[in-house]
């Protein structure tokens, strides 16, 4: 059996960087199993299965619906296409101030020597968030070098699933344009470090939308692939998180 598949980078304009996810078309109902098999082949954090609804469905035509809804493990998630970009529709998740002193040990592993404006844990998605102090700017967080298999060591609560470092944003010029900056990291979860991360967003865009008083943000994940956001704050409860994409490979599976 042959299986189209395709790599996308999103959250970019070019290739190369934003985060890379496979995509793979089946003509026909495929077992789980081999699900888990081609995503670990392709070595990717995410890889996104496209089946037929119905045996006349035909890849090649246009779909023309409004929205799409693609079935995961966390639930439904919504996308649409708006211009150049495709926006995910997703819920806001609150973070809750912590006590430092009883998680200063976490956050020394995990940032070091640098200054903490904020400690913050949303137990919704499991994501602790770090924010670094306003003193700092994206090149500091850019070369911060976190050990992710002490992460591992000193969280021992089990609550934790995932860390965002997260720093305010410079906005005016041409060289500032963005309302925040994150690093991701999940090594919980496998995942030293994530290249974009749509689900911190969830996080992140809630917070900084207290901490700035804005309901429209741009911002930048800044691993070293690198990755720029739109958000949108709604009146539903819900953001709007939108990215570019480009397509960067095209093959087929033999299984």
């Amino acid at each position: 059996m042959q299986l189209s598949i395709f790599t996308v980078d999103a959250f970019t304009h070019q290739p190369f960087c934003g985060n890379p996810a496979a995509v793979c078309l089946l003509e026909d109902e495929l077992e789980e199993g081999w699900h888990q098999k081609i995503a670990t082949e392709m070595n990717l954090s995410e890889t996104a299965f496209i089946r037929k609804l119905h045996p006349a469905d035909d890849f090649t035509k246009k779909n023309m619906n409004s929205v799409l809804t693609f079935i995961t493990l966390s639930g439904k998630l919504n996308a649409r296409q708006a211009g150049d970009r495709i926006i995910l529709d997703l819920p806001l998740y609150l973070a809750y101030p912590q006590d430092f002193q009883e998680v200063e040990e976490f956050v020394k592993v995990a940032v070091g020597d640098m200054n903490v404006q904020d400690v913050r844990y949303s137990p919704d998605t499991k994501k602790f968030l770090v924010r670094l102090s306003d003193v700092y700017e994206r090149s500091d967080l850019e070369k911060l070098k976190v050990k992710t298999q002490e992460l591992l060591r000193a969280e021992r609560t089990g609550k934790v699933k995932g860390l965002i470092v997260t720093l305010k944003g410079k906005v005016g010029g041409k060289l500032e344009r963005y309302d925040f900056y994150s690093r991701y990291f999940a090594p919980w979860n496998g995942i030293s470090e994530d290249p974009v991360t749509g689900s911190a967003h969830a996080v992140l865009s809630s917070y900084w939308s207290q901490q700035l008083e804005k309901k429209e943000m741009c911002a930048f994940q800044c691993s070293s692939r690198g990755g720029e956001l739109k958000i949108l704050l709604r009146d539903d409860g819900r953001v709007d998180i939108g990215g570019q994409a480009v397509f960067v490979l095209e093959g087929s599976l033999t299984i």
